[in-house]
């Protein structure tokens, strides 16, 4: 789940509760402060009624000991005066209650003040009674306004908080894709900063760029590296060939001595290679070649299938061209016949005898795809995953690979800009997609 999204499910969480316990506090306090309000009106109700006992109407009914009522017309308030069996000591406490009553046949909800008291020798219990309907339809409007302001907040919280969240996100998403997601190549980098008013994206933006100075640097040491000693290396190599070739045609040496000098040659020759390889690859990764030709993929298939034609036959393979469209590129072609000959002969040097290779494409909207399918040893999806290191070798019986050819594919897929896809299967073939945007 996106920060964005997180931020703004967990403002609209936050204020839902809030707004929750806002509602609830207020349901409880309007209950709380309605029954203070009704039990101060009824009890000085219970004032004015214990200084009116002695009027001629309340009195009338008393000394008879019968039971007075007395309601307004809408039955929201009356008063009861019950006589009780006698008791000569009285507490004042009253006691409130709420109780649902009917009054002459019409029932309600009341809360009720209840008080005995003793009055010409005799105990009495004193009720009066308010309606609290309008309590219960406030708490109920309440309720329902708290649920609508709930949904409406809600909404508008959520999609408030999704924008807020997303133009305050925005440069930080900017560095995420131009400094992060595009960077292919640390040597183009770019180091201009994303304008932000958070300091915290300011930090994270020179915190990348430091970063990535950092490893441009190590990578400008590893590549003079490897290129200052590949050159400082091929002299002397093809020095002591030399040498080594001079010797041979001296008519004295042994058949043992001229075993030797030819493994030493050999030797030779595979370091030279070597060096060669990685040599190519640092000129391809310093972009000291430029890309001035339009190369036509099919006429450089061809032109390999001719140069390989020898080792299709040892190997009685059956080479099957389909290629179909003819599609071009700019770039070098130098590159692009190394590109597919070390594919190729790949396909050649790890299939199977009178296995098959199978050359096809397909161009669809946007892009254009070269696939290289053989029916030999495959790998499985650890030899995949590791297929472009240097020096990765497969554990074949195949004794002429140094590793590097894989490597040479990759950096120049790289600088073509061109996207290569490995599907294998161990001991059912490999199949290599080379992917061209048509766009470019």
């Amino acid at each position: 789940m996106k920060l964005q999204v997180k931020l703004a499910l967990y403002n609209t969480l936050t204020k839902v509760a809030i707004i929750l316990l806002t509602g609830l506090l207020i349901l409880l306090s309007i209950e709380k402060i309605s029954y203070n309000h009704i039990e101060l009106r009824l009890e000085e109700d219970k004032k004015e009624t214990m200084n009116s006992l002695s009027s001629k109407e309340i009195n009338s009914f008393i000394s008879t000991n019968k039971k007075y009522t007395d309601y307004n017309i809408l039955k929201e308030e009356f008063i009861t005066i019950t006589p009780v069996k006698f008791n000569p000591v009285i507490t004042k406490d009253v006691k409130f209650s709420t109780e649902t009553r009917s009054v002459d046949t019409n029932t309600q909800t009341y809360r009720i003040l209840s008080h005995r008291f003793n009055f010409n020798g005799h105990t009495y219990m004193l009720e009066i009674g308010e309606a609290i309907e309008s309590v219960e339809e406030l708490k109920s409007i309440i309720k329902k306004f708290t649920l609508v302001v709930l949904i409406i907040a809600l909404v508008l919280t959520l999609v408030s908080d999704l924008i807020f969240t997303k133009f305050l996100l925005a440069p930080f998403y900017k560095i995420i894709d131009r400094k992060l997601i595009k960077v292919n190549d640390p040597m183009n980098f770019d180091y201009e900063k994303i304008k932000t008013t958070t300091q915290d994206f300011e930090l994270l933006d020179d915190s990348i760029s430091s970063l990535m100075k950092k490893i441009s640097n190590l990578f400008i040491l590893e590549k003079q590296f490897i290129a200052n000693v590949s050159h400082e290396l091929l002299t002397p190599i093809s020095i002591i060939s030399s040498r080594l070739e001079n010797i041979l045609l001296q008519e004295e040496l042994t058949e043992g001595s001229e075993n030797k000098m030819h493994a030493s040659l050999k030797t030779l020759n595979r370091l030279k290679s070597i060096i060669n390889s990685l040599l190519l690859i640092s000129k391809v990764e310093n972009n000291q070649y430029d890309k001035a030709d339009v190369v036509m993929i099919a006429a450089v298939v061809m032109e390999i299938q001719e140069e390989l034609e020898d080792r299709i036959e040892e190997k009685q393979l059956i080479f099957a061209n389909l290629i179909k469209y003819i599609y071009s590129i700019q770039g070098n072609r130098p590159l692009m016949h190394t590109l597919l000959f070390n594919i190729i002969n790949n396909s050649i040097k790890y299939n199977n005898q009178a296995g098959t290779i199978t050359i096809s494409d397909e161009l669809a909207e946007g892009t254009y795809t070269l696939i290289i399918a053989d029916t030999g040893a495959g790998m499985d999806q650890q030899q995949i995953d590791s297929a472009f290191n240097r020096f990765e070798k497969l554990d074949t019986d195949e004794k002429e690979s140094y590793g590097l050819g894989l490597a040479i594919v990759k950096s120049i897929t790289s600088f073509h800009n061109i996207v290569i896809k490995i599907s294998s299967v161990k001991g059912s073939g490999t199949t290599v997609r080379l992917i061209f945007n048509t766009q470019n």
